[in-house]
């Protein structure tokens, strides 16, 4: 069963309590998600505003709750909850409360039994695809070992060396070691990567899925490996976020160091080519700027001058 499933049922058996204010008696004739036109009320003071906006609160918040309901084919009548909240209030209820007990628990029983229900579907919905992603995934792992440089290892790992840093340390599982990686299923989709966040991660080494802690303990600091990870190295038979029960799982890992005592700092690159001409605009343009300004100083000084100039001669013919 999915997080987001469990999530919607706890919120329906919460529900239940909640109900426990509300009068579930005989059908009104109306919808319970029919809309009344708002009849205006005066408020005297805080405590009216306040008592007003206590009731659209709680209303806001049944109603997302009554719709979560919605799934498992149960309708609640608005107009009778409040109905059963203004009788419940004026002392004059249809129910006494023994009833109301009996009602609720009828309904939780009912609800609870919707609930299981929809949980066997999922599950049986669940361990079908799980099946079936367990056998395309040996499909996929037969194949894989086939091809050149695919080392197996007893525990069904398999992996090929990408790139050879030849080098002469590698992590045991009692390591922390920092890493670049790419996850894939076996049809090439990505369900994660650190590459695309532009930044590896640490980790413990024996914190890791089974596949992780043996494969990386075959690296050396520099070399990149490919995993091809059998779903019991993995994460099992049962779904976890994003990725399916049962699933083969391929990961492109680049061991960058071992035991690291520095916080990560990505390397500078080299401006690429637009970013170069970009610049090189940027400054073109400033100078331009500047020597317009320049010239337009230049002219203001030129044209004060002149005017002084032409004042001075003036003074003089007089």
């Amino acid at each position: 069963m999915t997080q987001l499933t469990i999530k919607k049922t706890a919120v329906a058996l919460a529900l239940v309590g909640a109900l426990a204010a509300c009068d579930t008696g005989e059908k009104a004739d109306k919808s319970g998600d029919s809309k009344v036109e708002a009849t205006k009320t005066e408020f005297k003071d805080m405590h009216e505003k306040a008592a007003y906006s206590m009731g659209v609160q709680f209303s806001k918040q049944m109603s997302a709750n009554f719709d979560s309901l919605k799934e498992y084919d149960i309708t609640i009548n608005k107009e009778l909850v409040v109905k059963g909240m203004s009788d419940g209030f004026a002392g004059n209820a249809q129910f006494n409360d023994e009833e109301v007990k009996e009602n609720i628990n009828a309904f939780q029983n009912d609800l609870n039994e919707k609930i299981k229900q929809q949980q066997a579907e999922l599950e049986a919905e669940a361990k079908k695809a799980a099946e079936e992603n367990l056998k395309k995934g040996q499909e996929f792992q037969a194949e894989y070992a086939e091809k050149e440089g695919v080392t197996k290892t007893e525990s069904g790992l398999m992996y090929r060396v990408i790139e050879d840093a030849e080098g002469t340390e590698s992590p045991t599982a009692e390591d922390a070691v920092r890493v670049h990686y790419r996850g894939t299923f076996i049809d090439g989709k990505e369900f994660d990567s650190s590459y695309s966040r532009n930044k590896p991660i640490d980790f413990n080494l024996n914190g890791v899925i089974p596949g992780w802690t043996e494969g990386l303990q075959y690296m050396t600091v520099g070399d990149k490996y490919q995993f091809v990870i059998p779903a019991d190295l993995a994460y099992g038979e049962n779904d976890r976020a994003q990725i399916p029960g049962n699933s083969t799982l391929i990961f492109d890992v680049e061991l960058l160091a071992i035991n690291p005592t520095e916080p990560y700092k990505a390397p500078e690159t080299e401006a690429s080519v637009e970013e170069k001409v970009e610049a090189a605009a940027e400054a073109v343009e400033e100078k331009a700027s500047e020597a317009a300004a320049e010239a337009k100083a230049e002219l203001n000084e030129l044209k004060d001058k002149a005017e002084e100039e032409v004042e001075e001669a003036t003074a003089d013919d007089q």
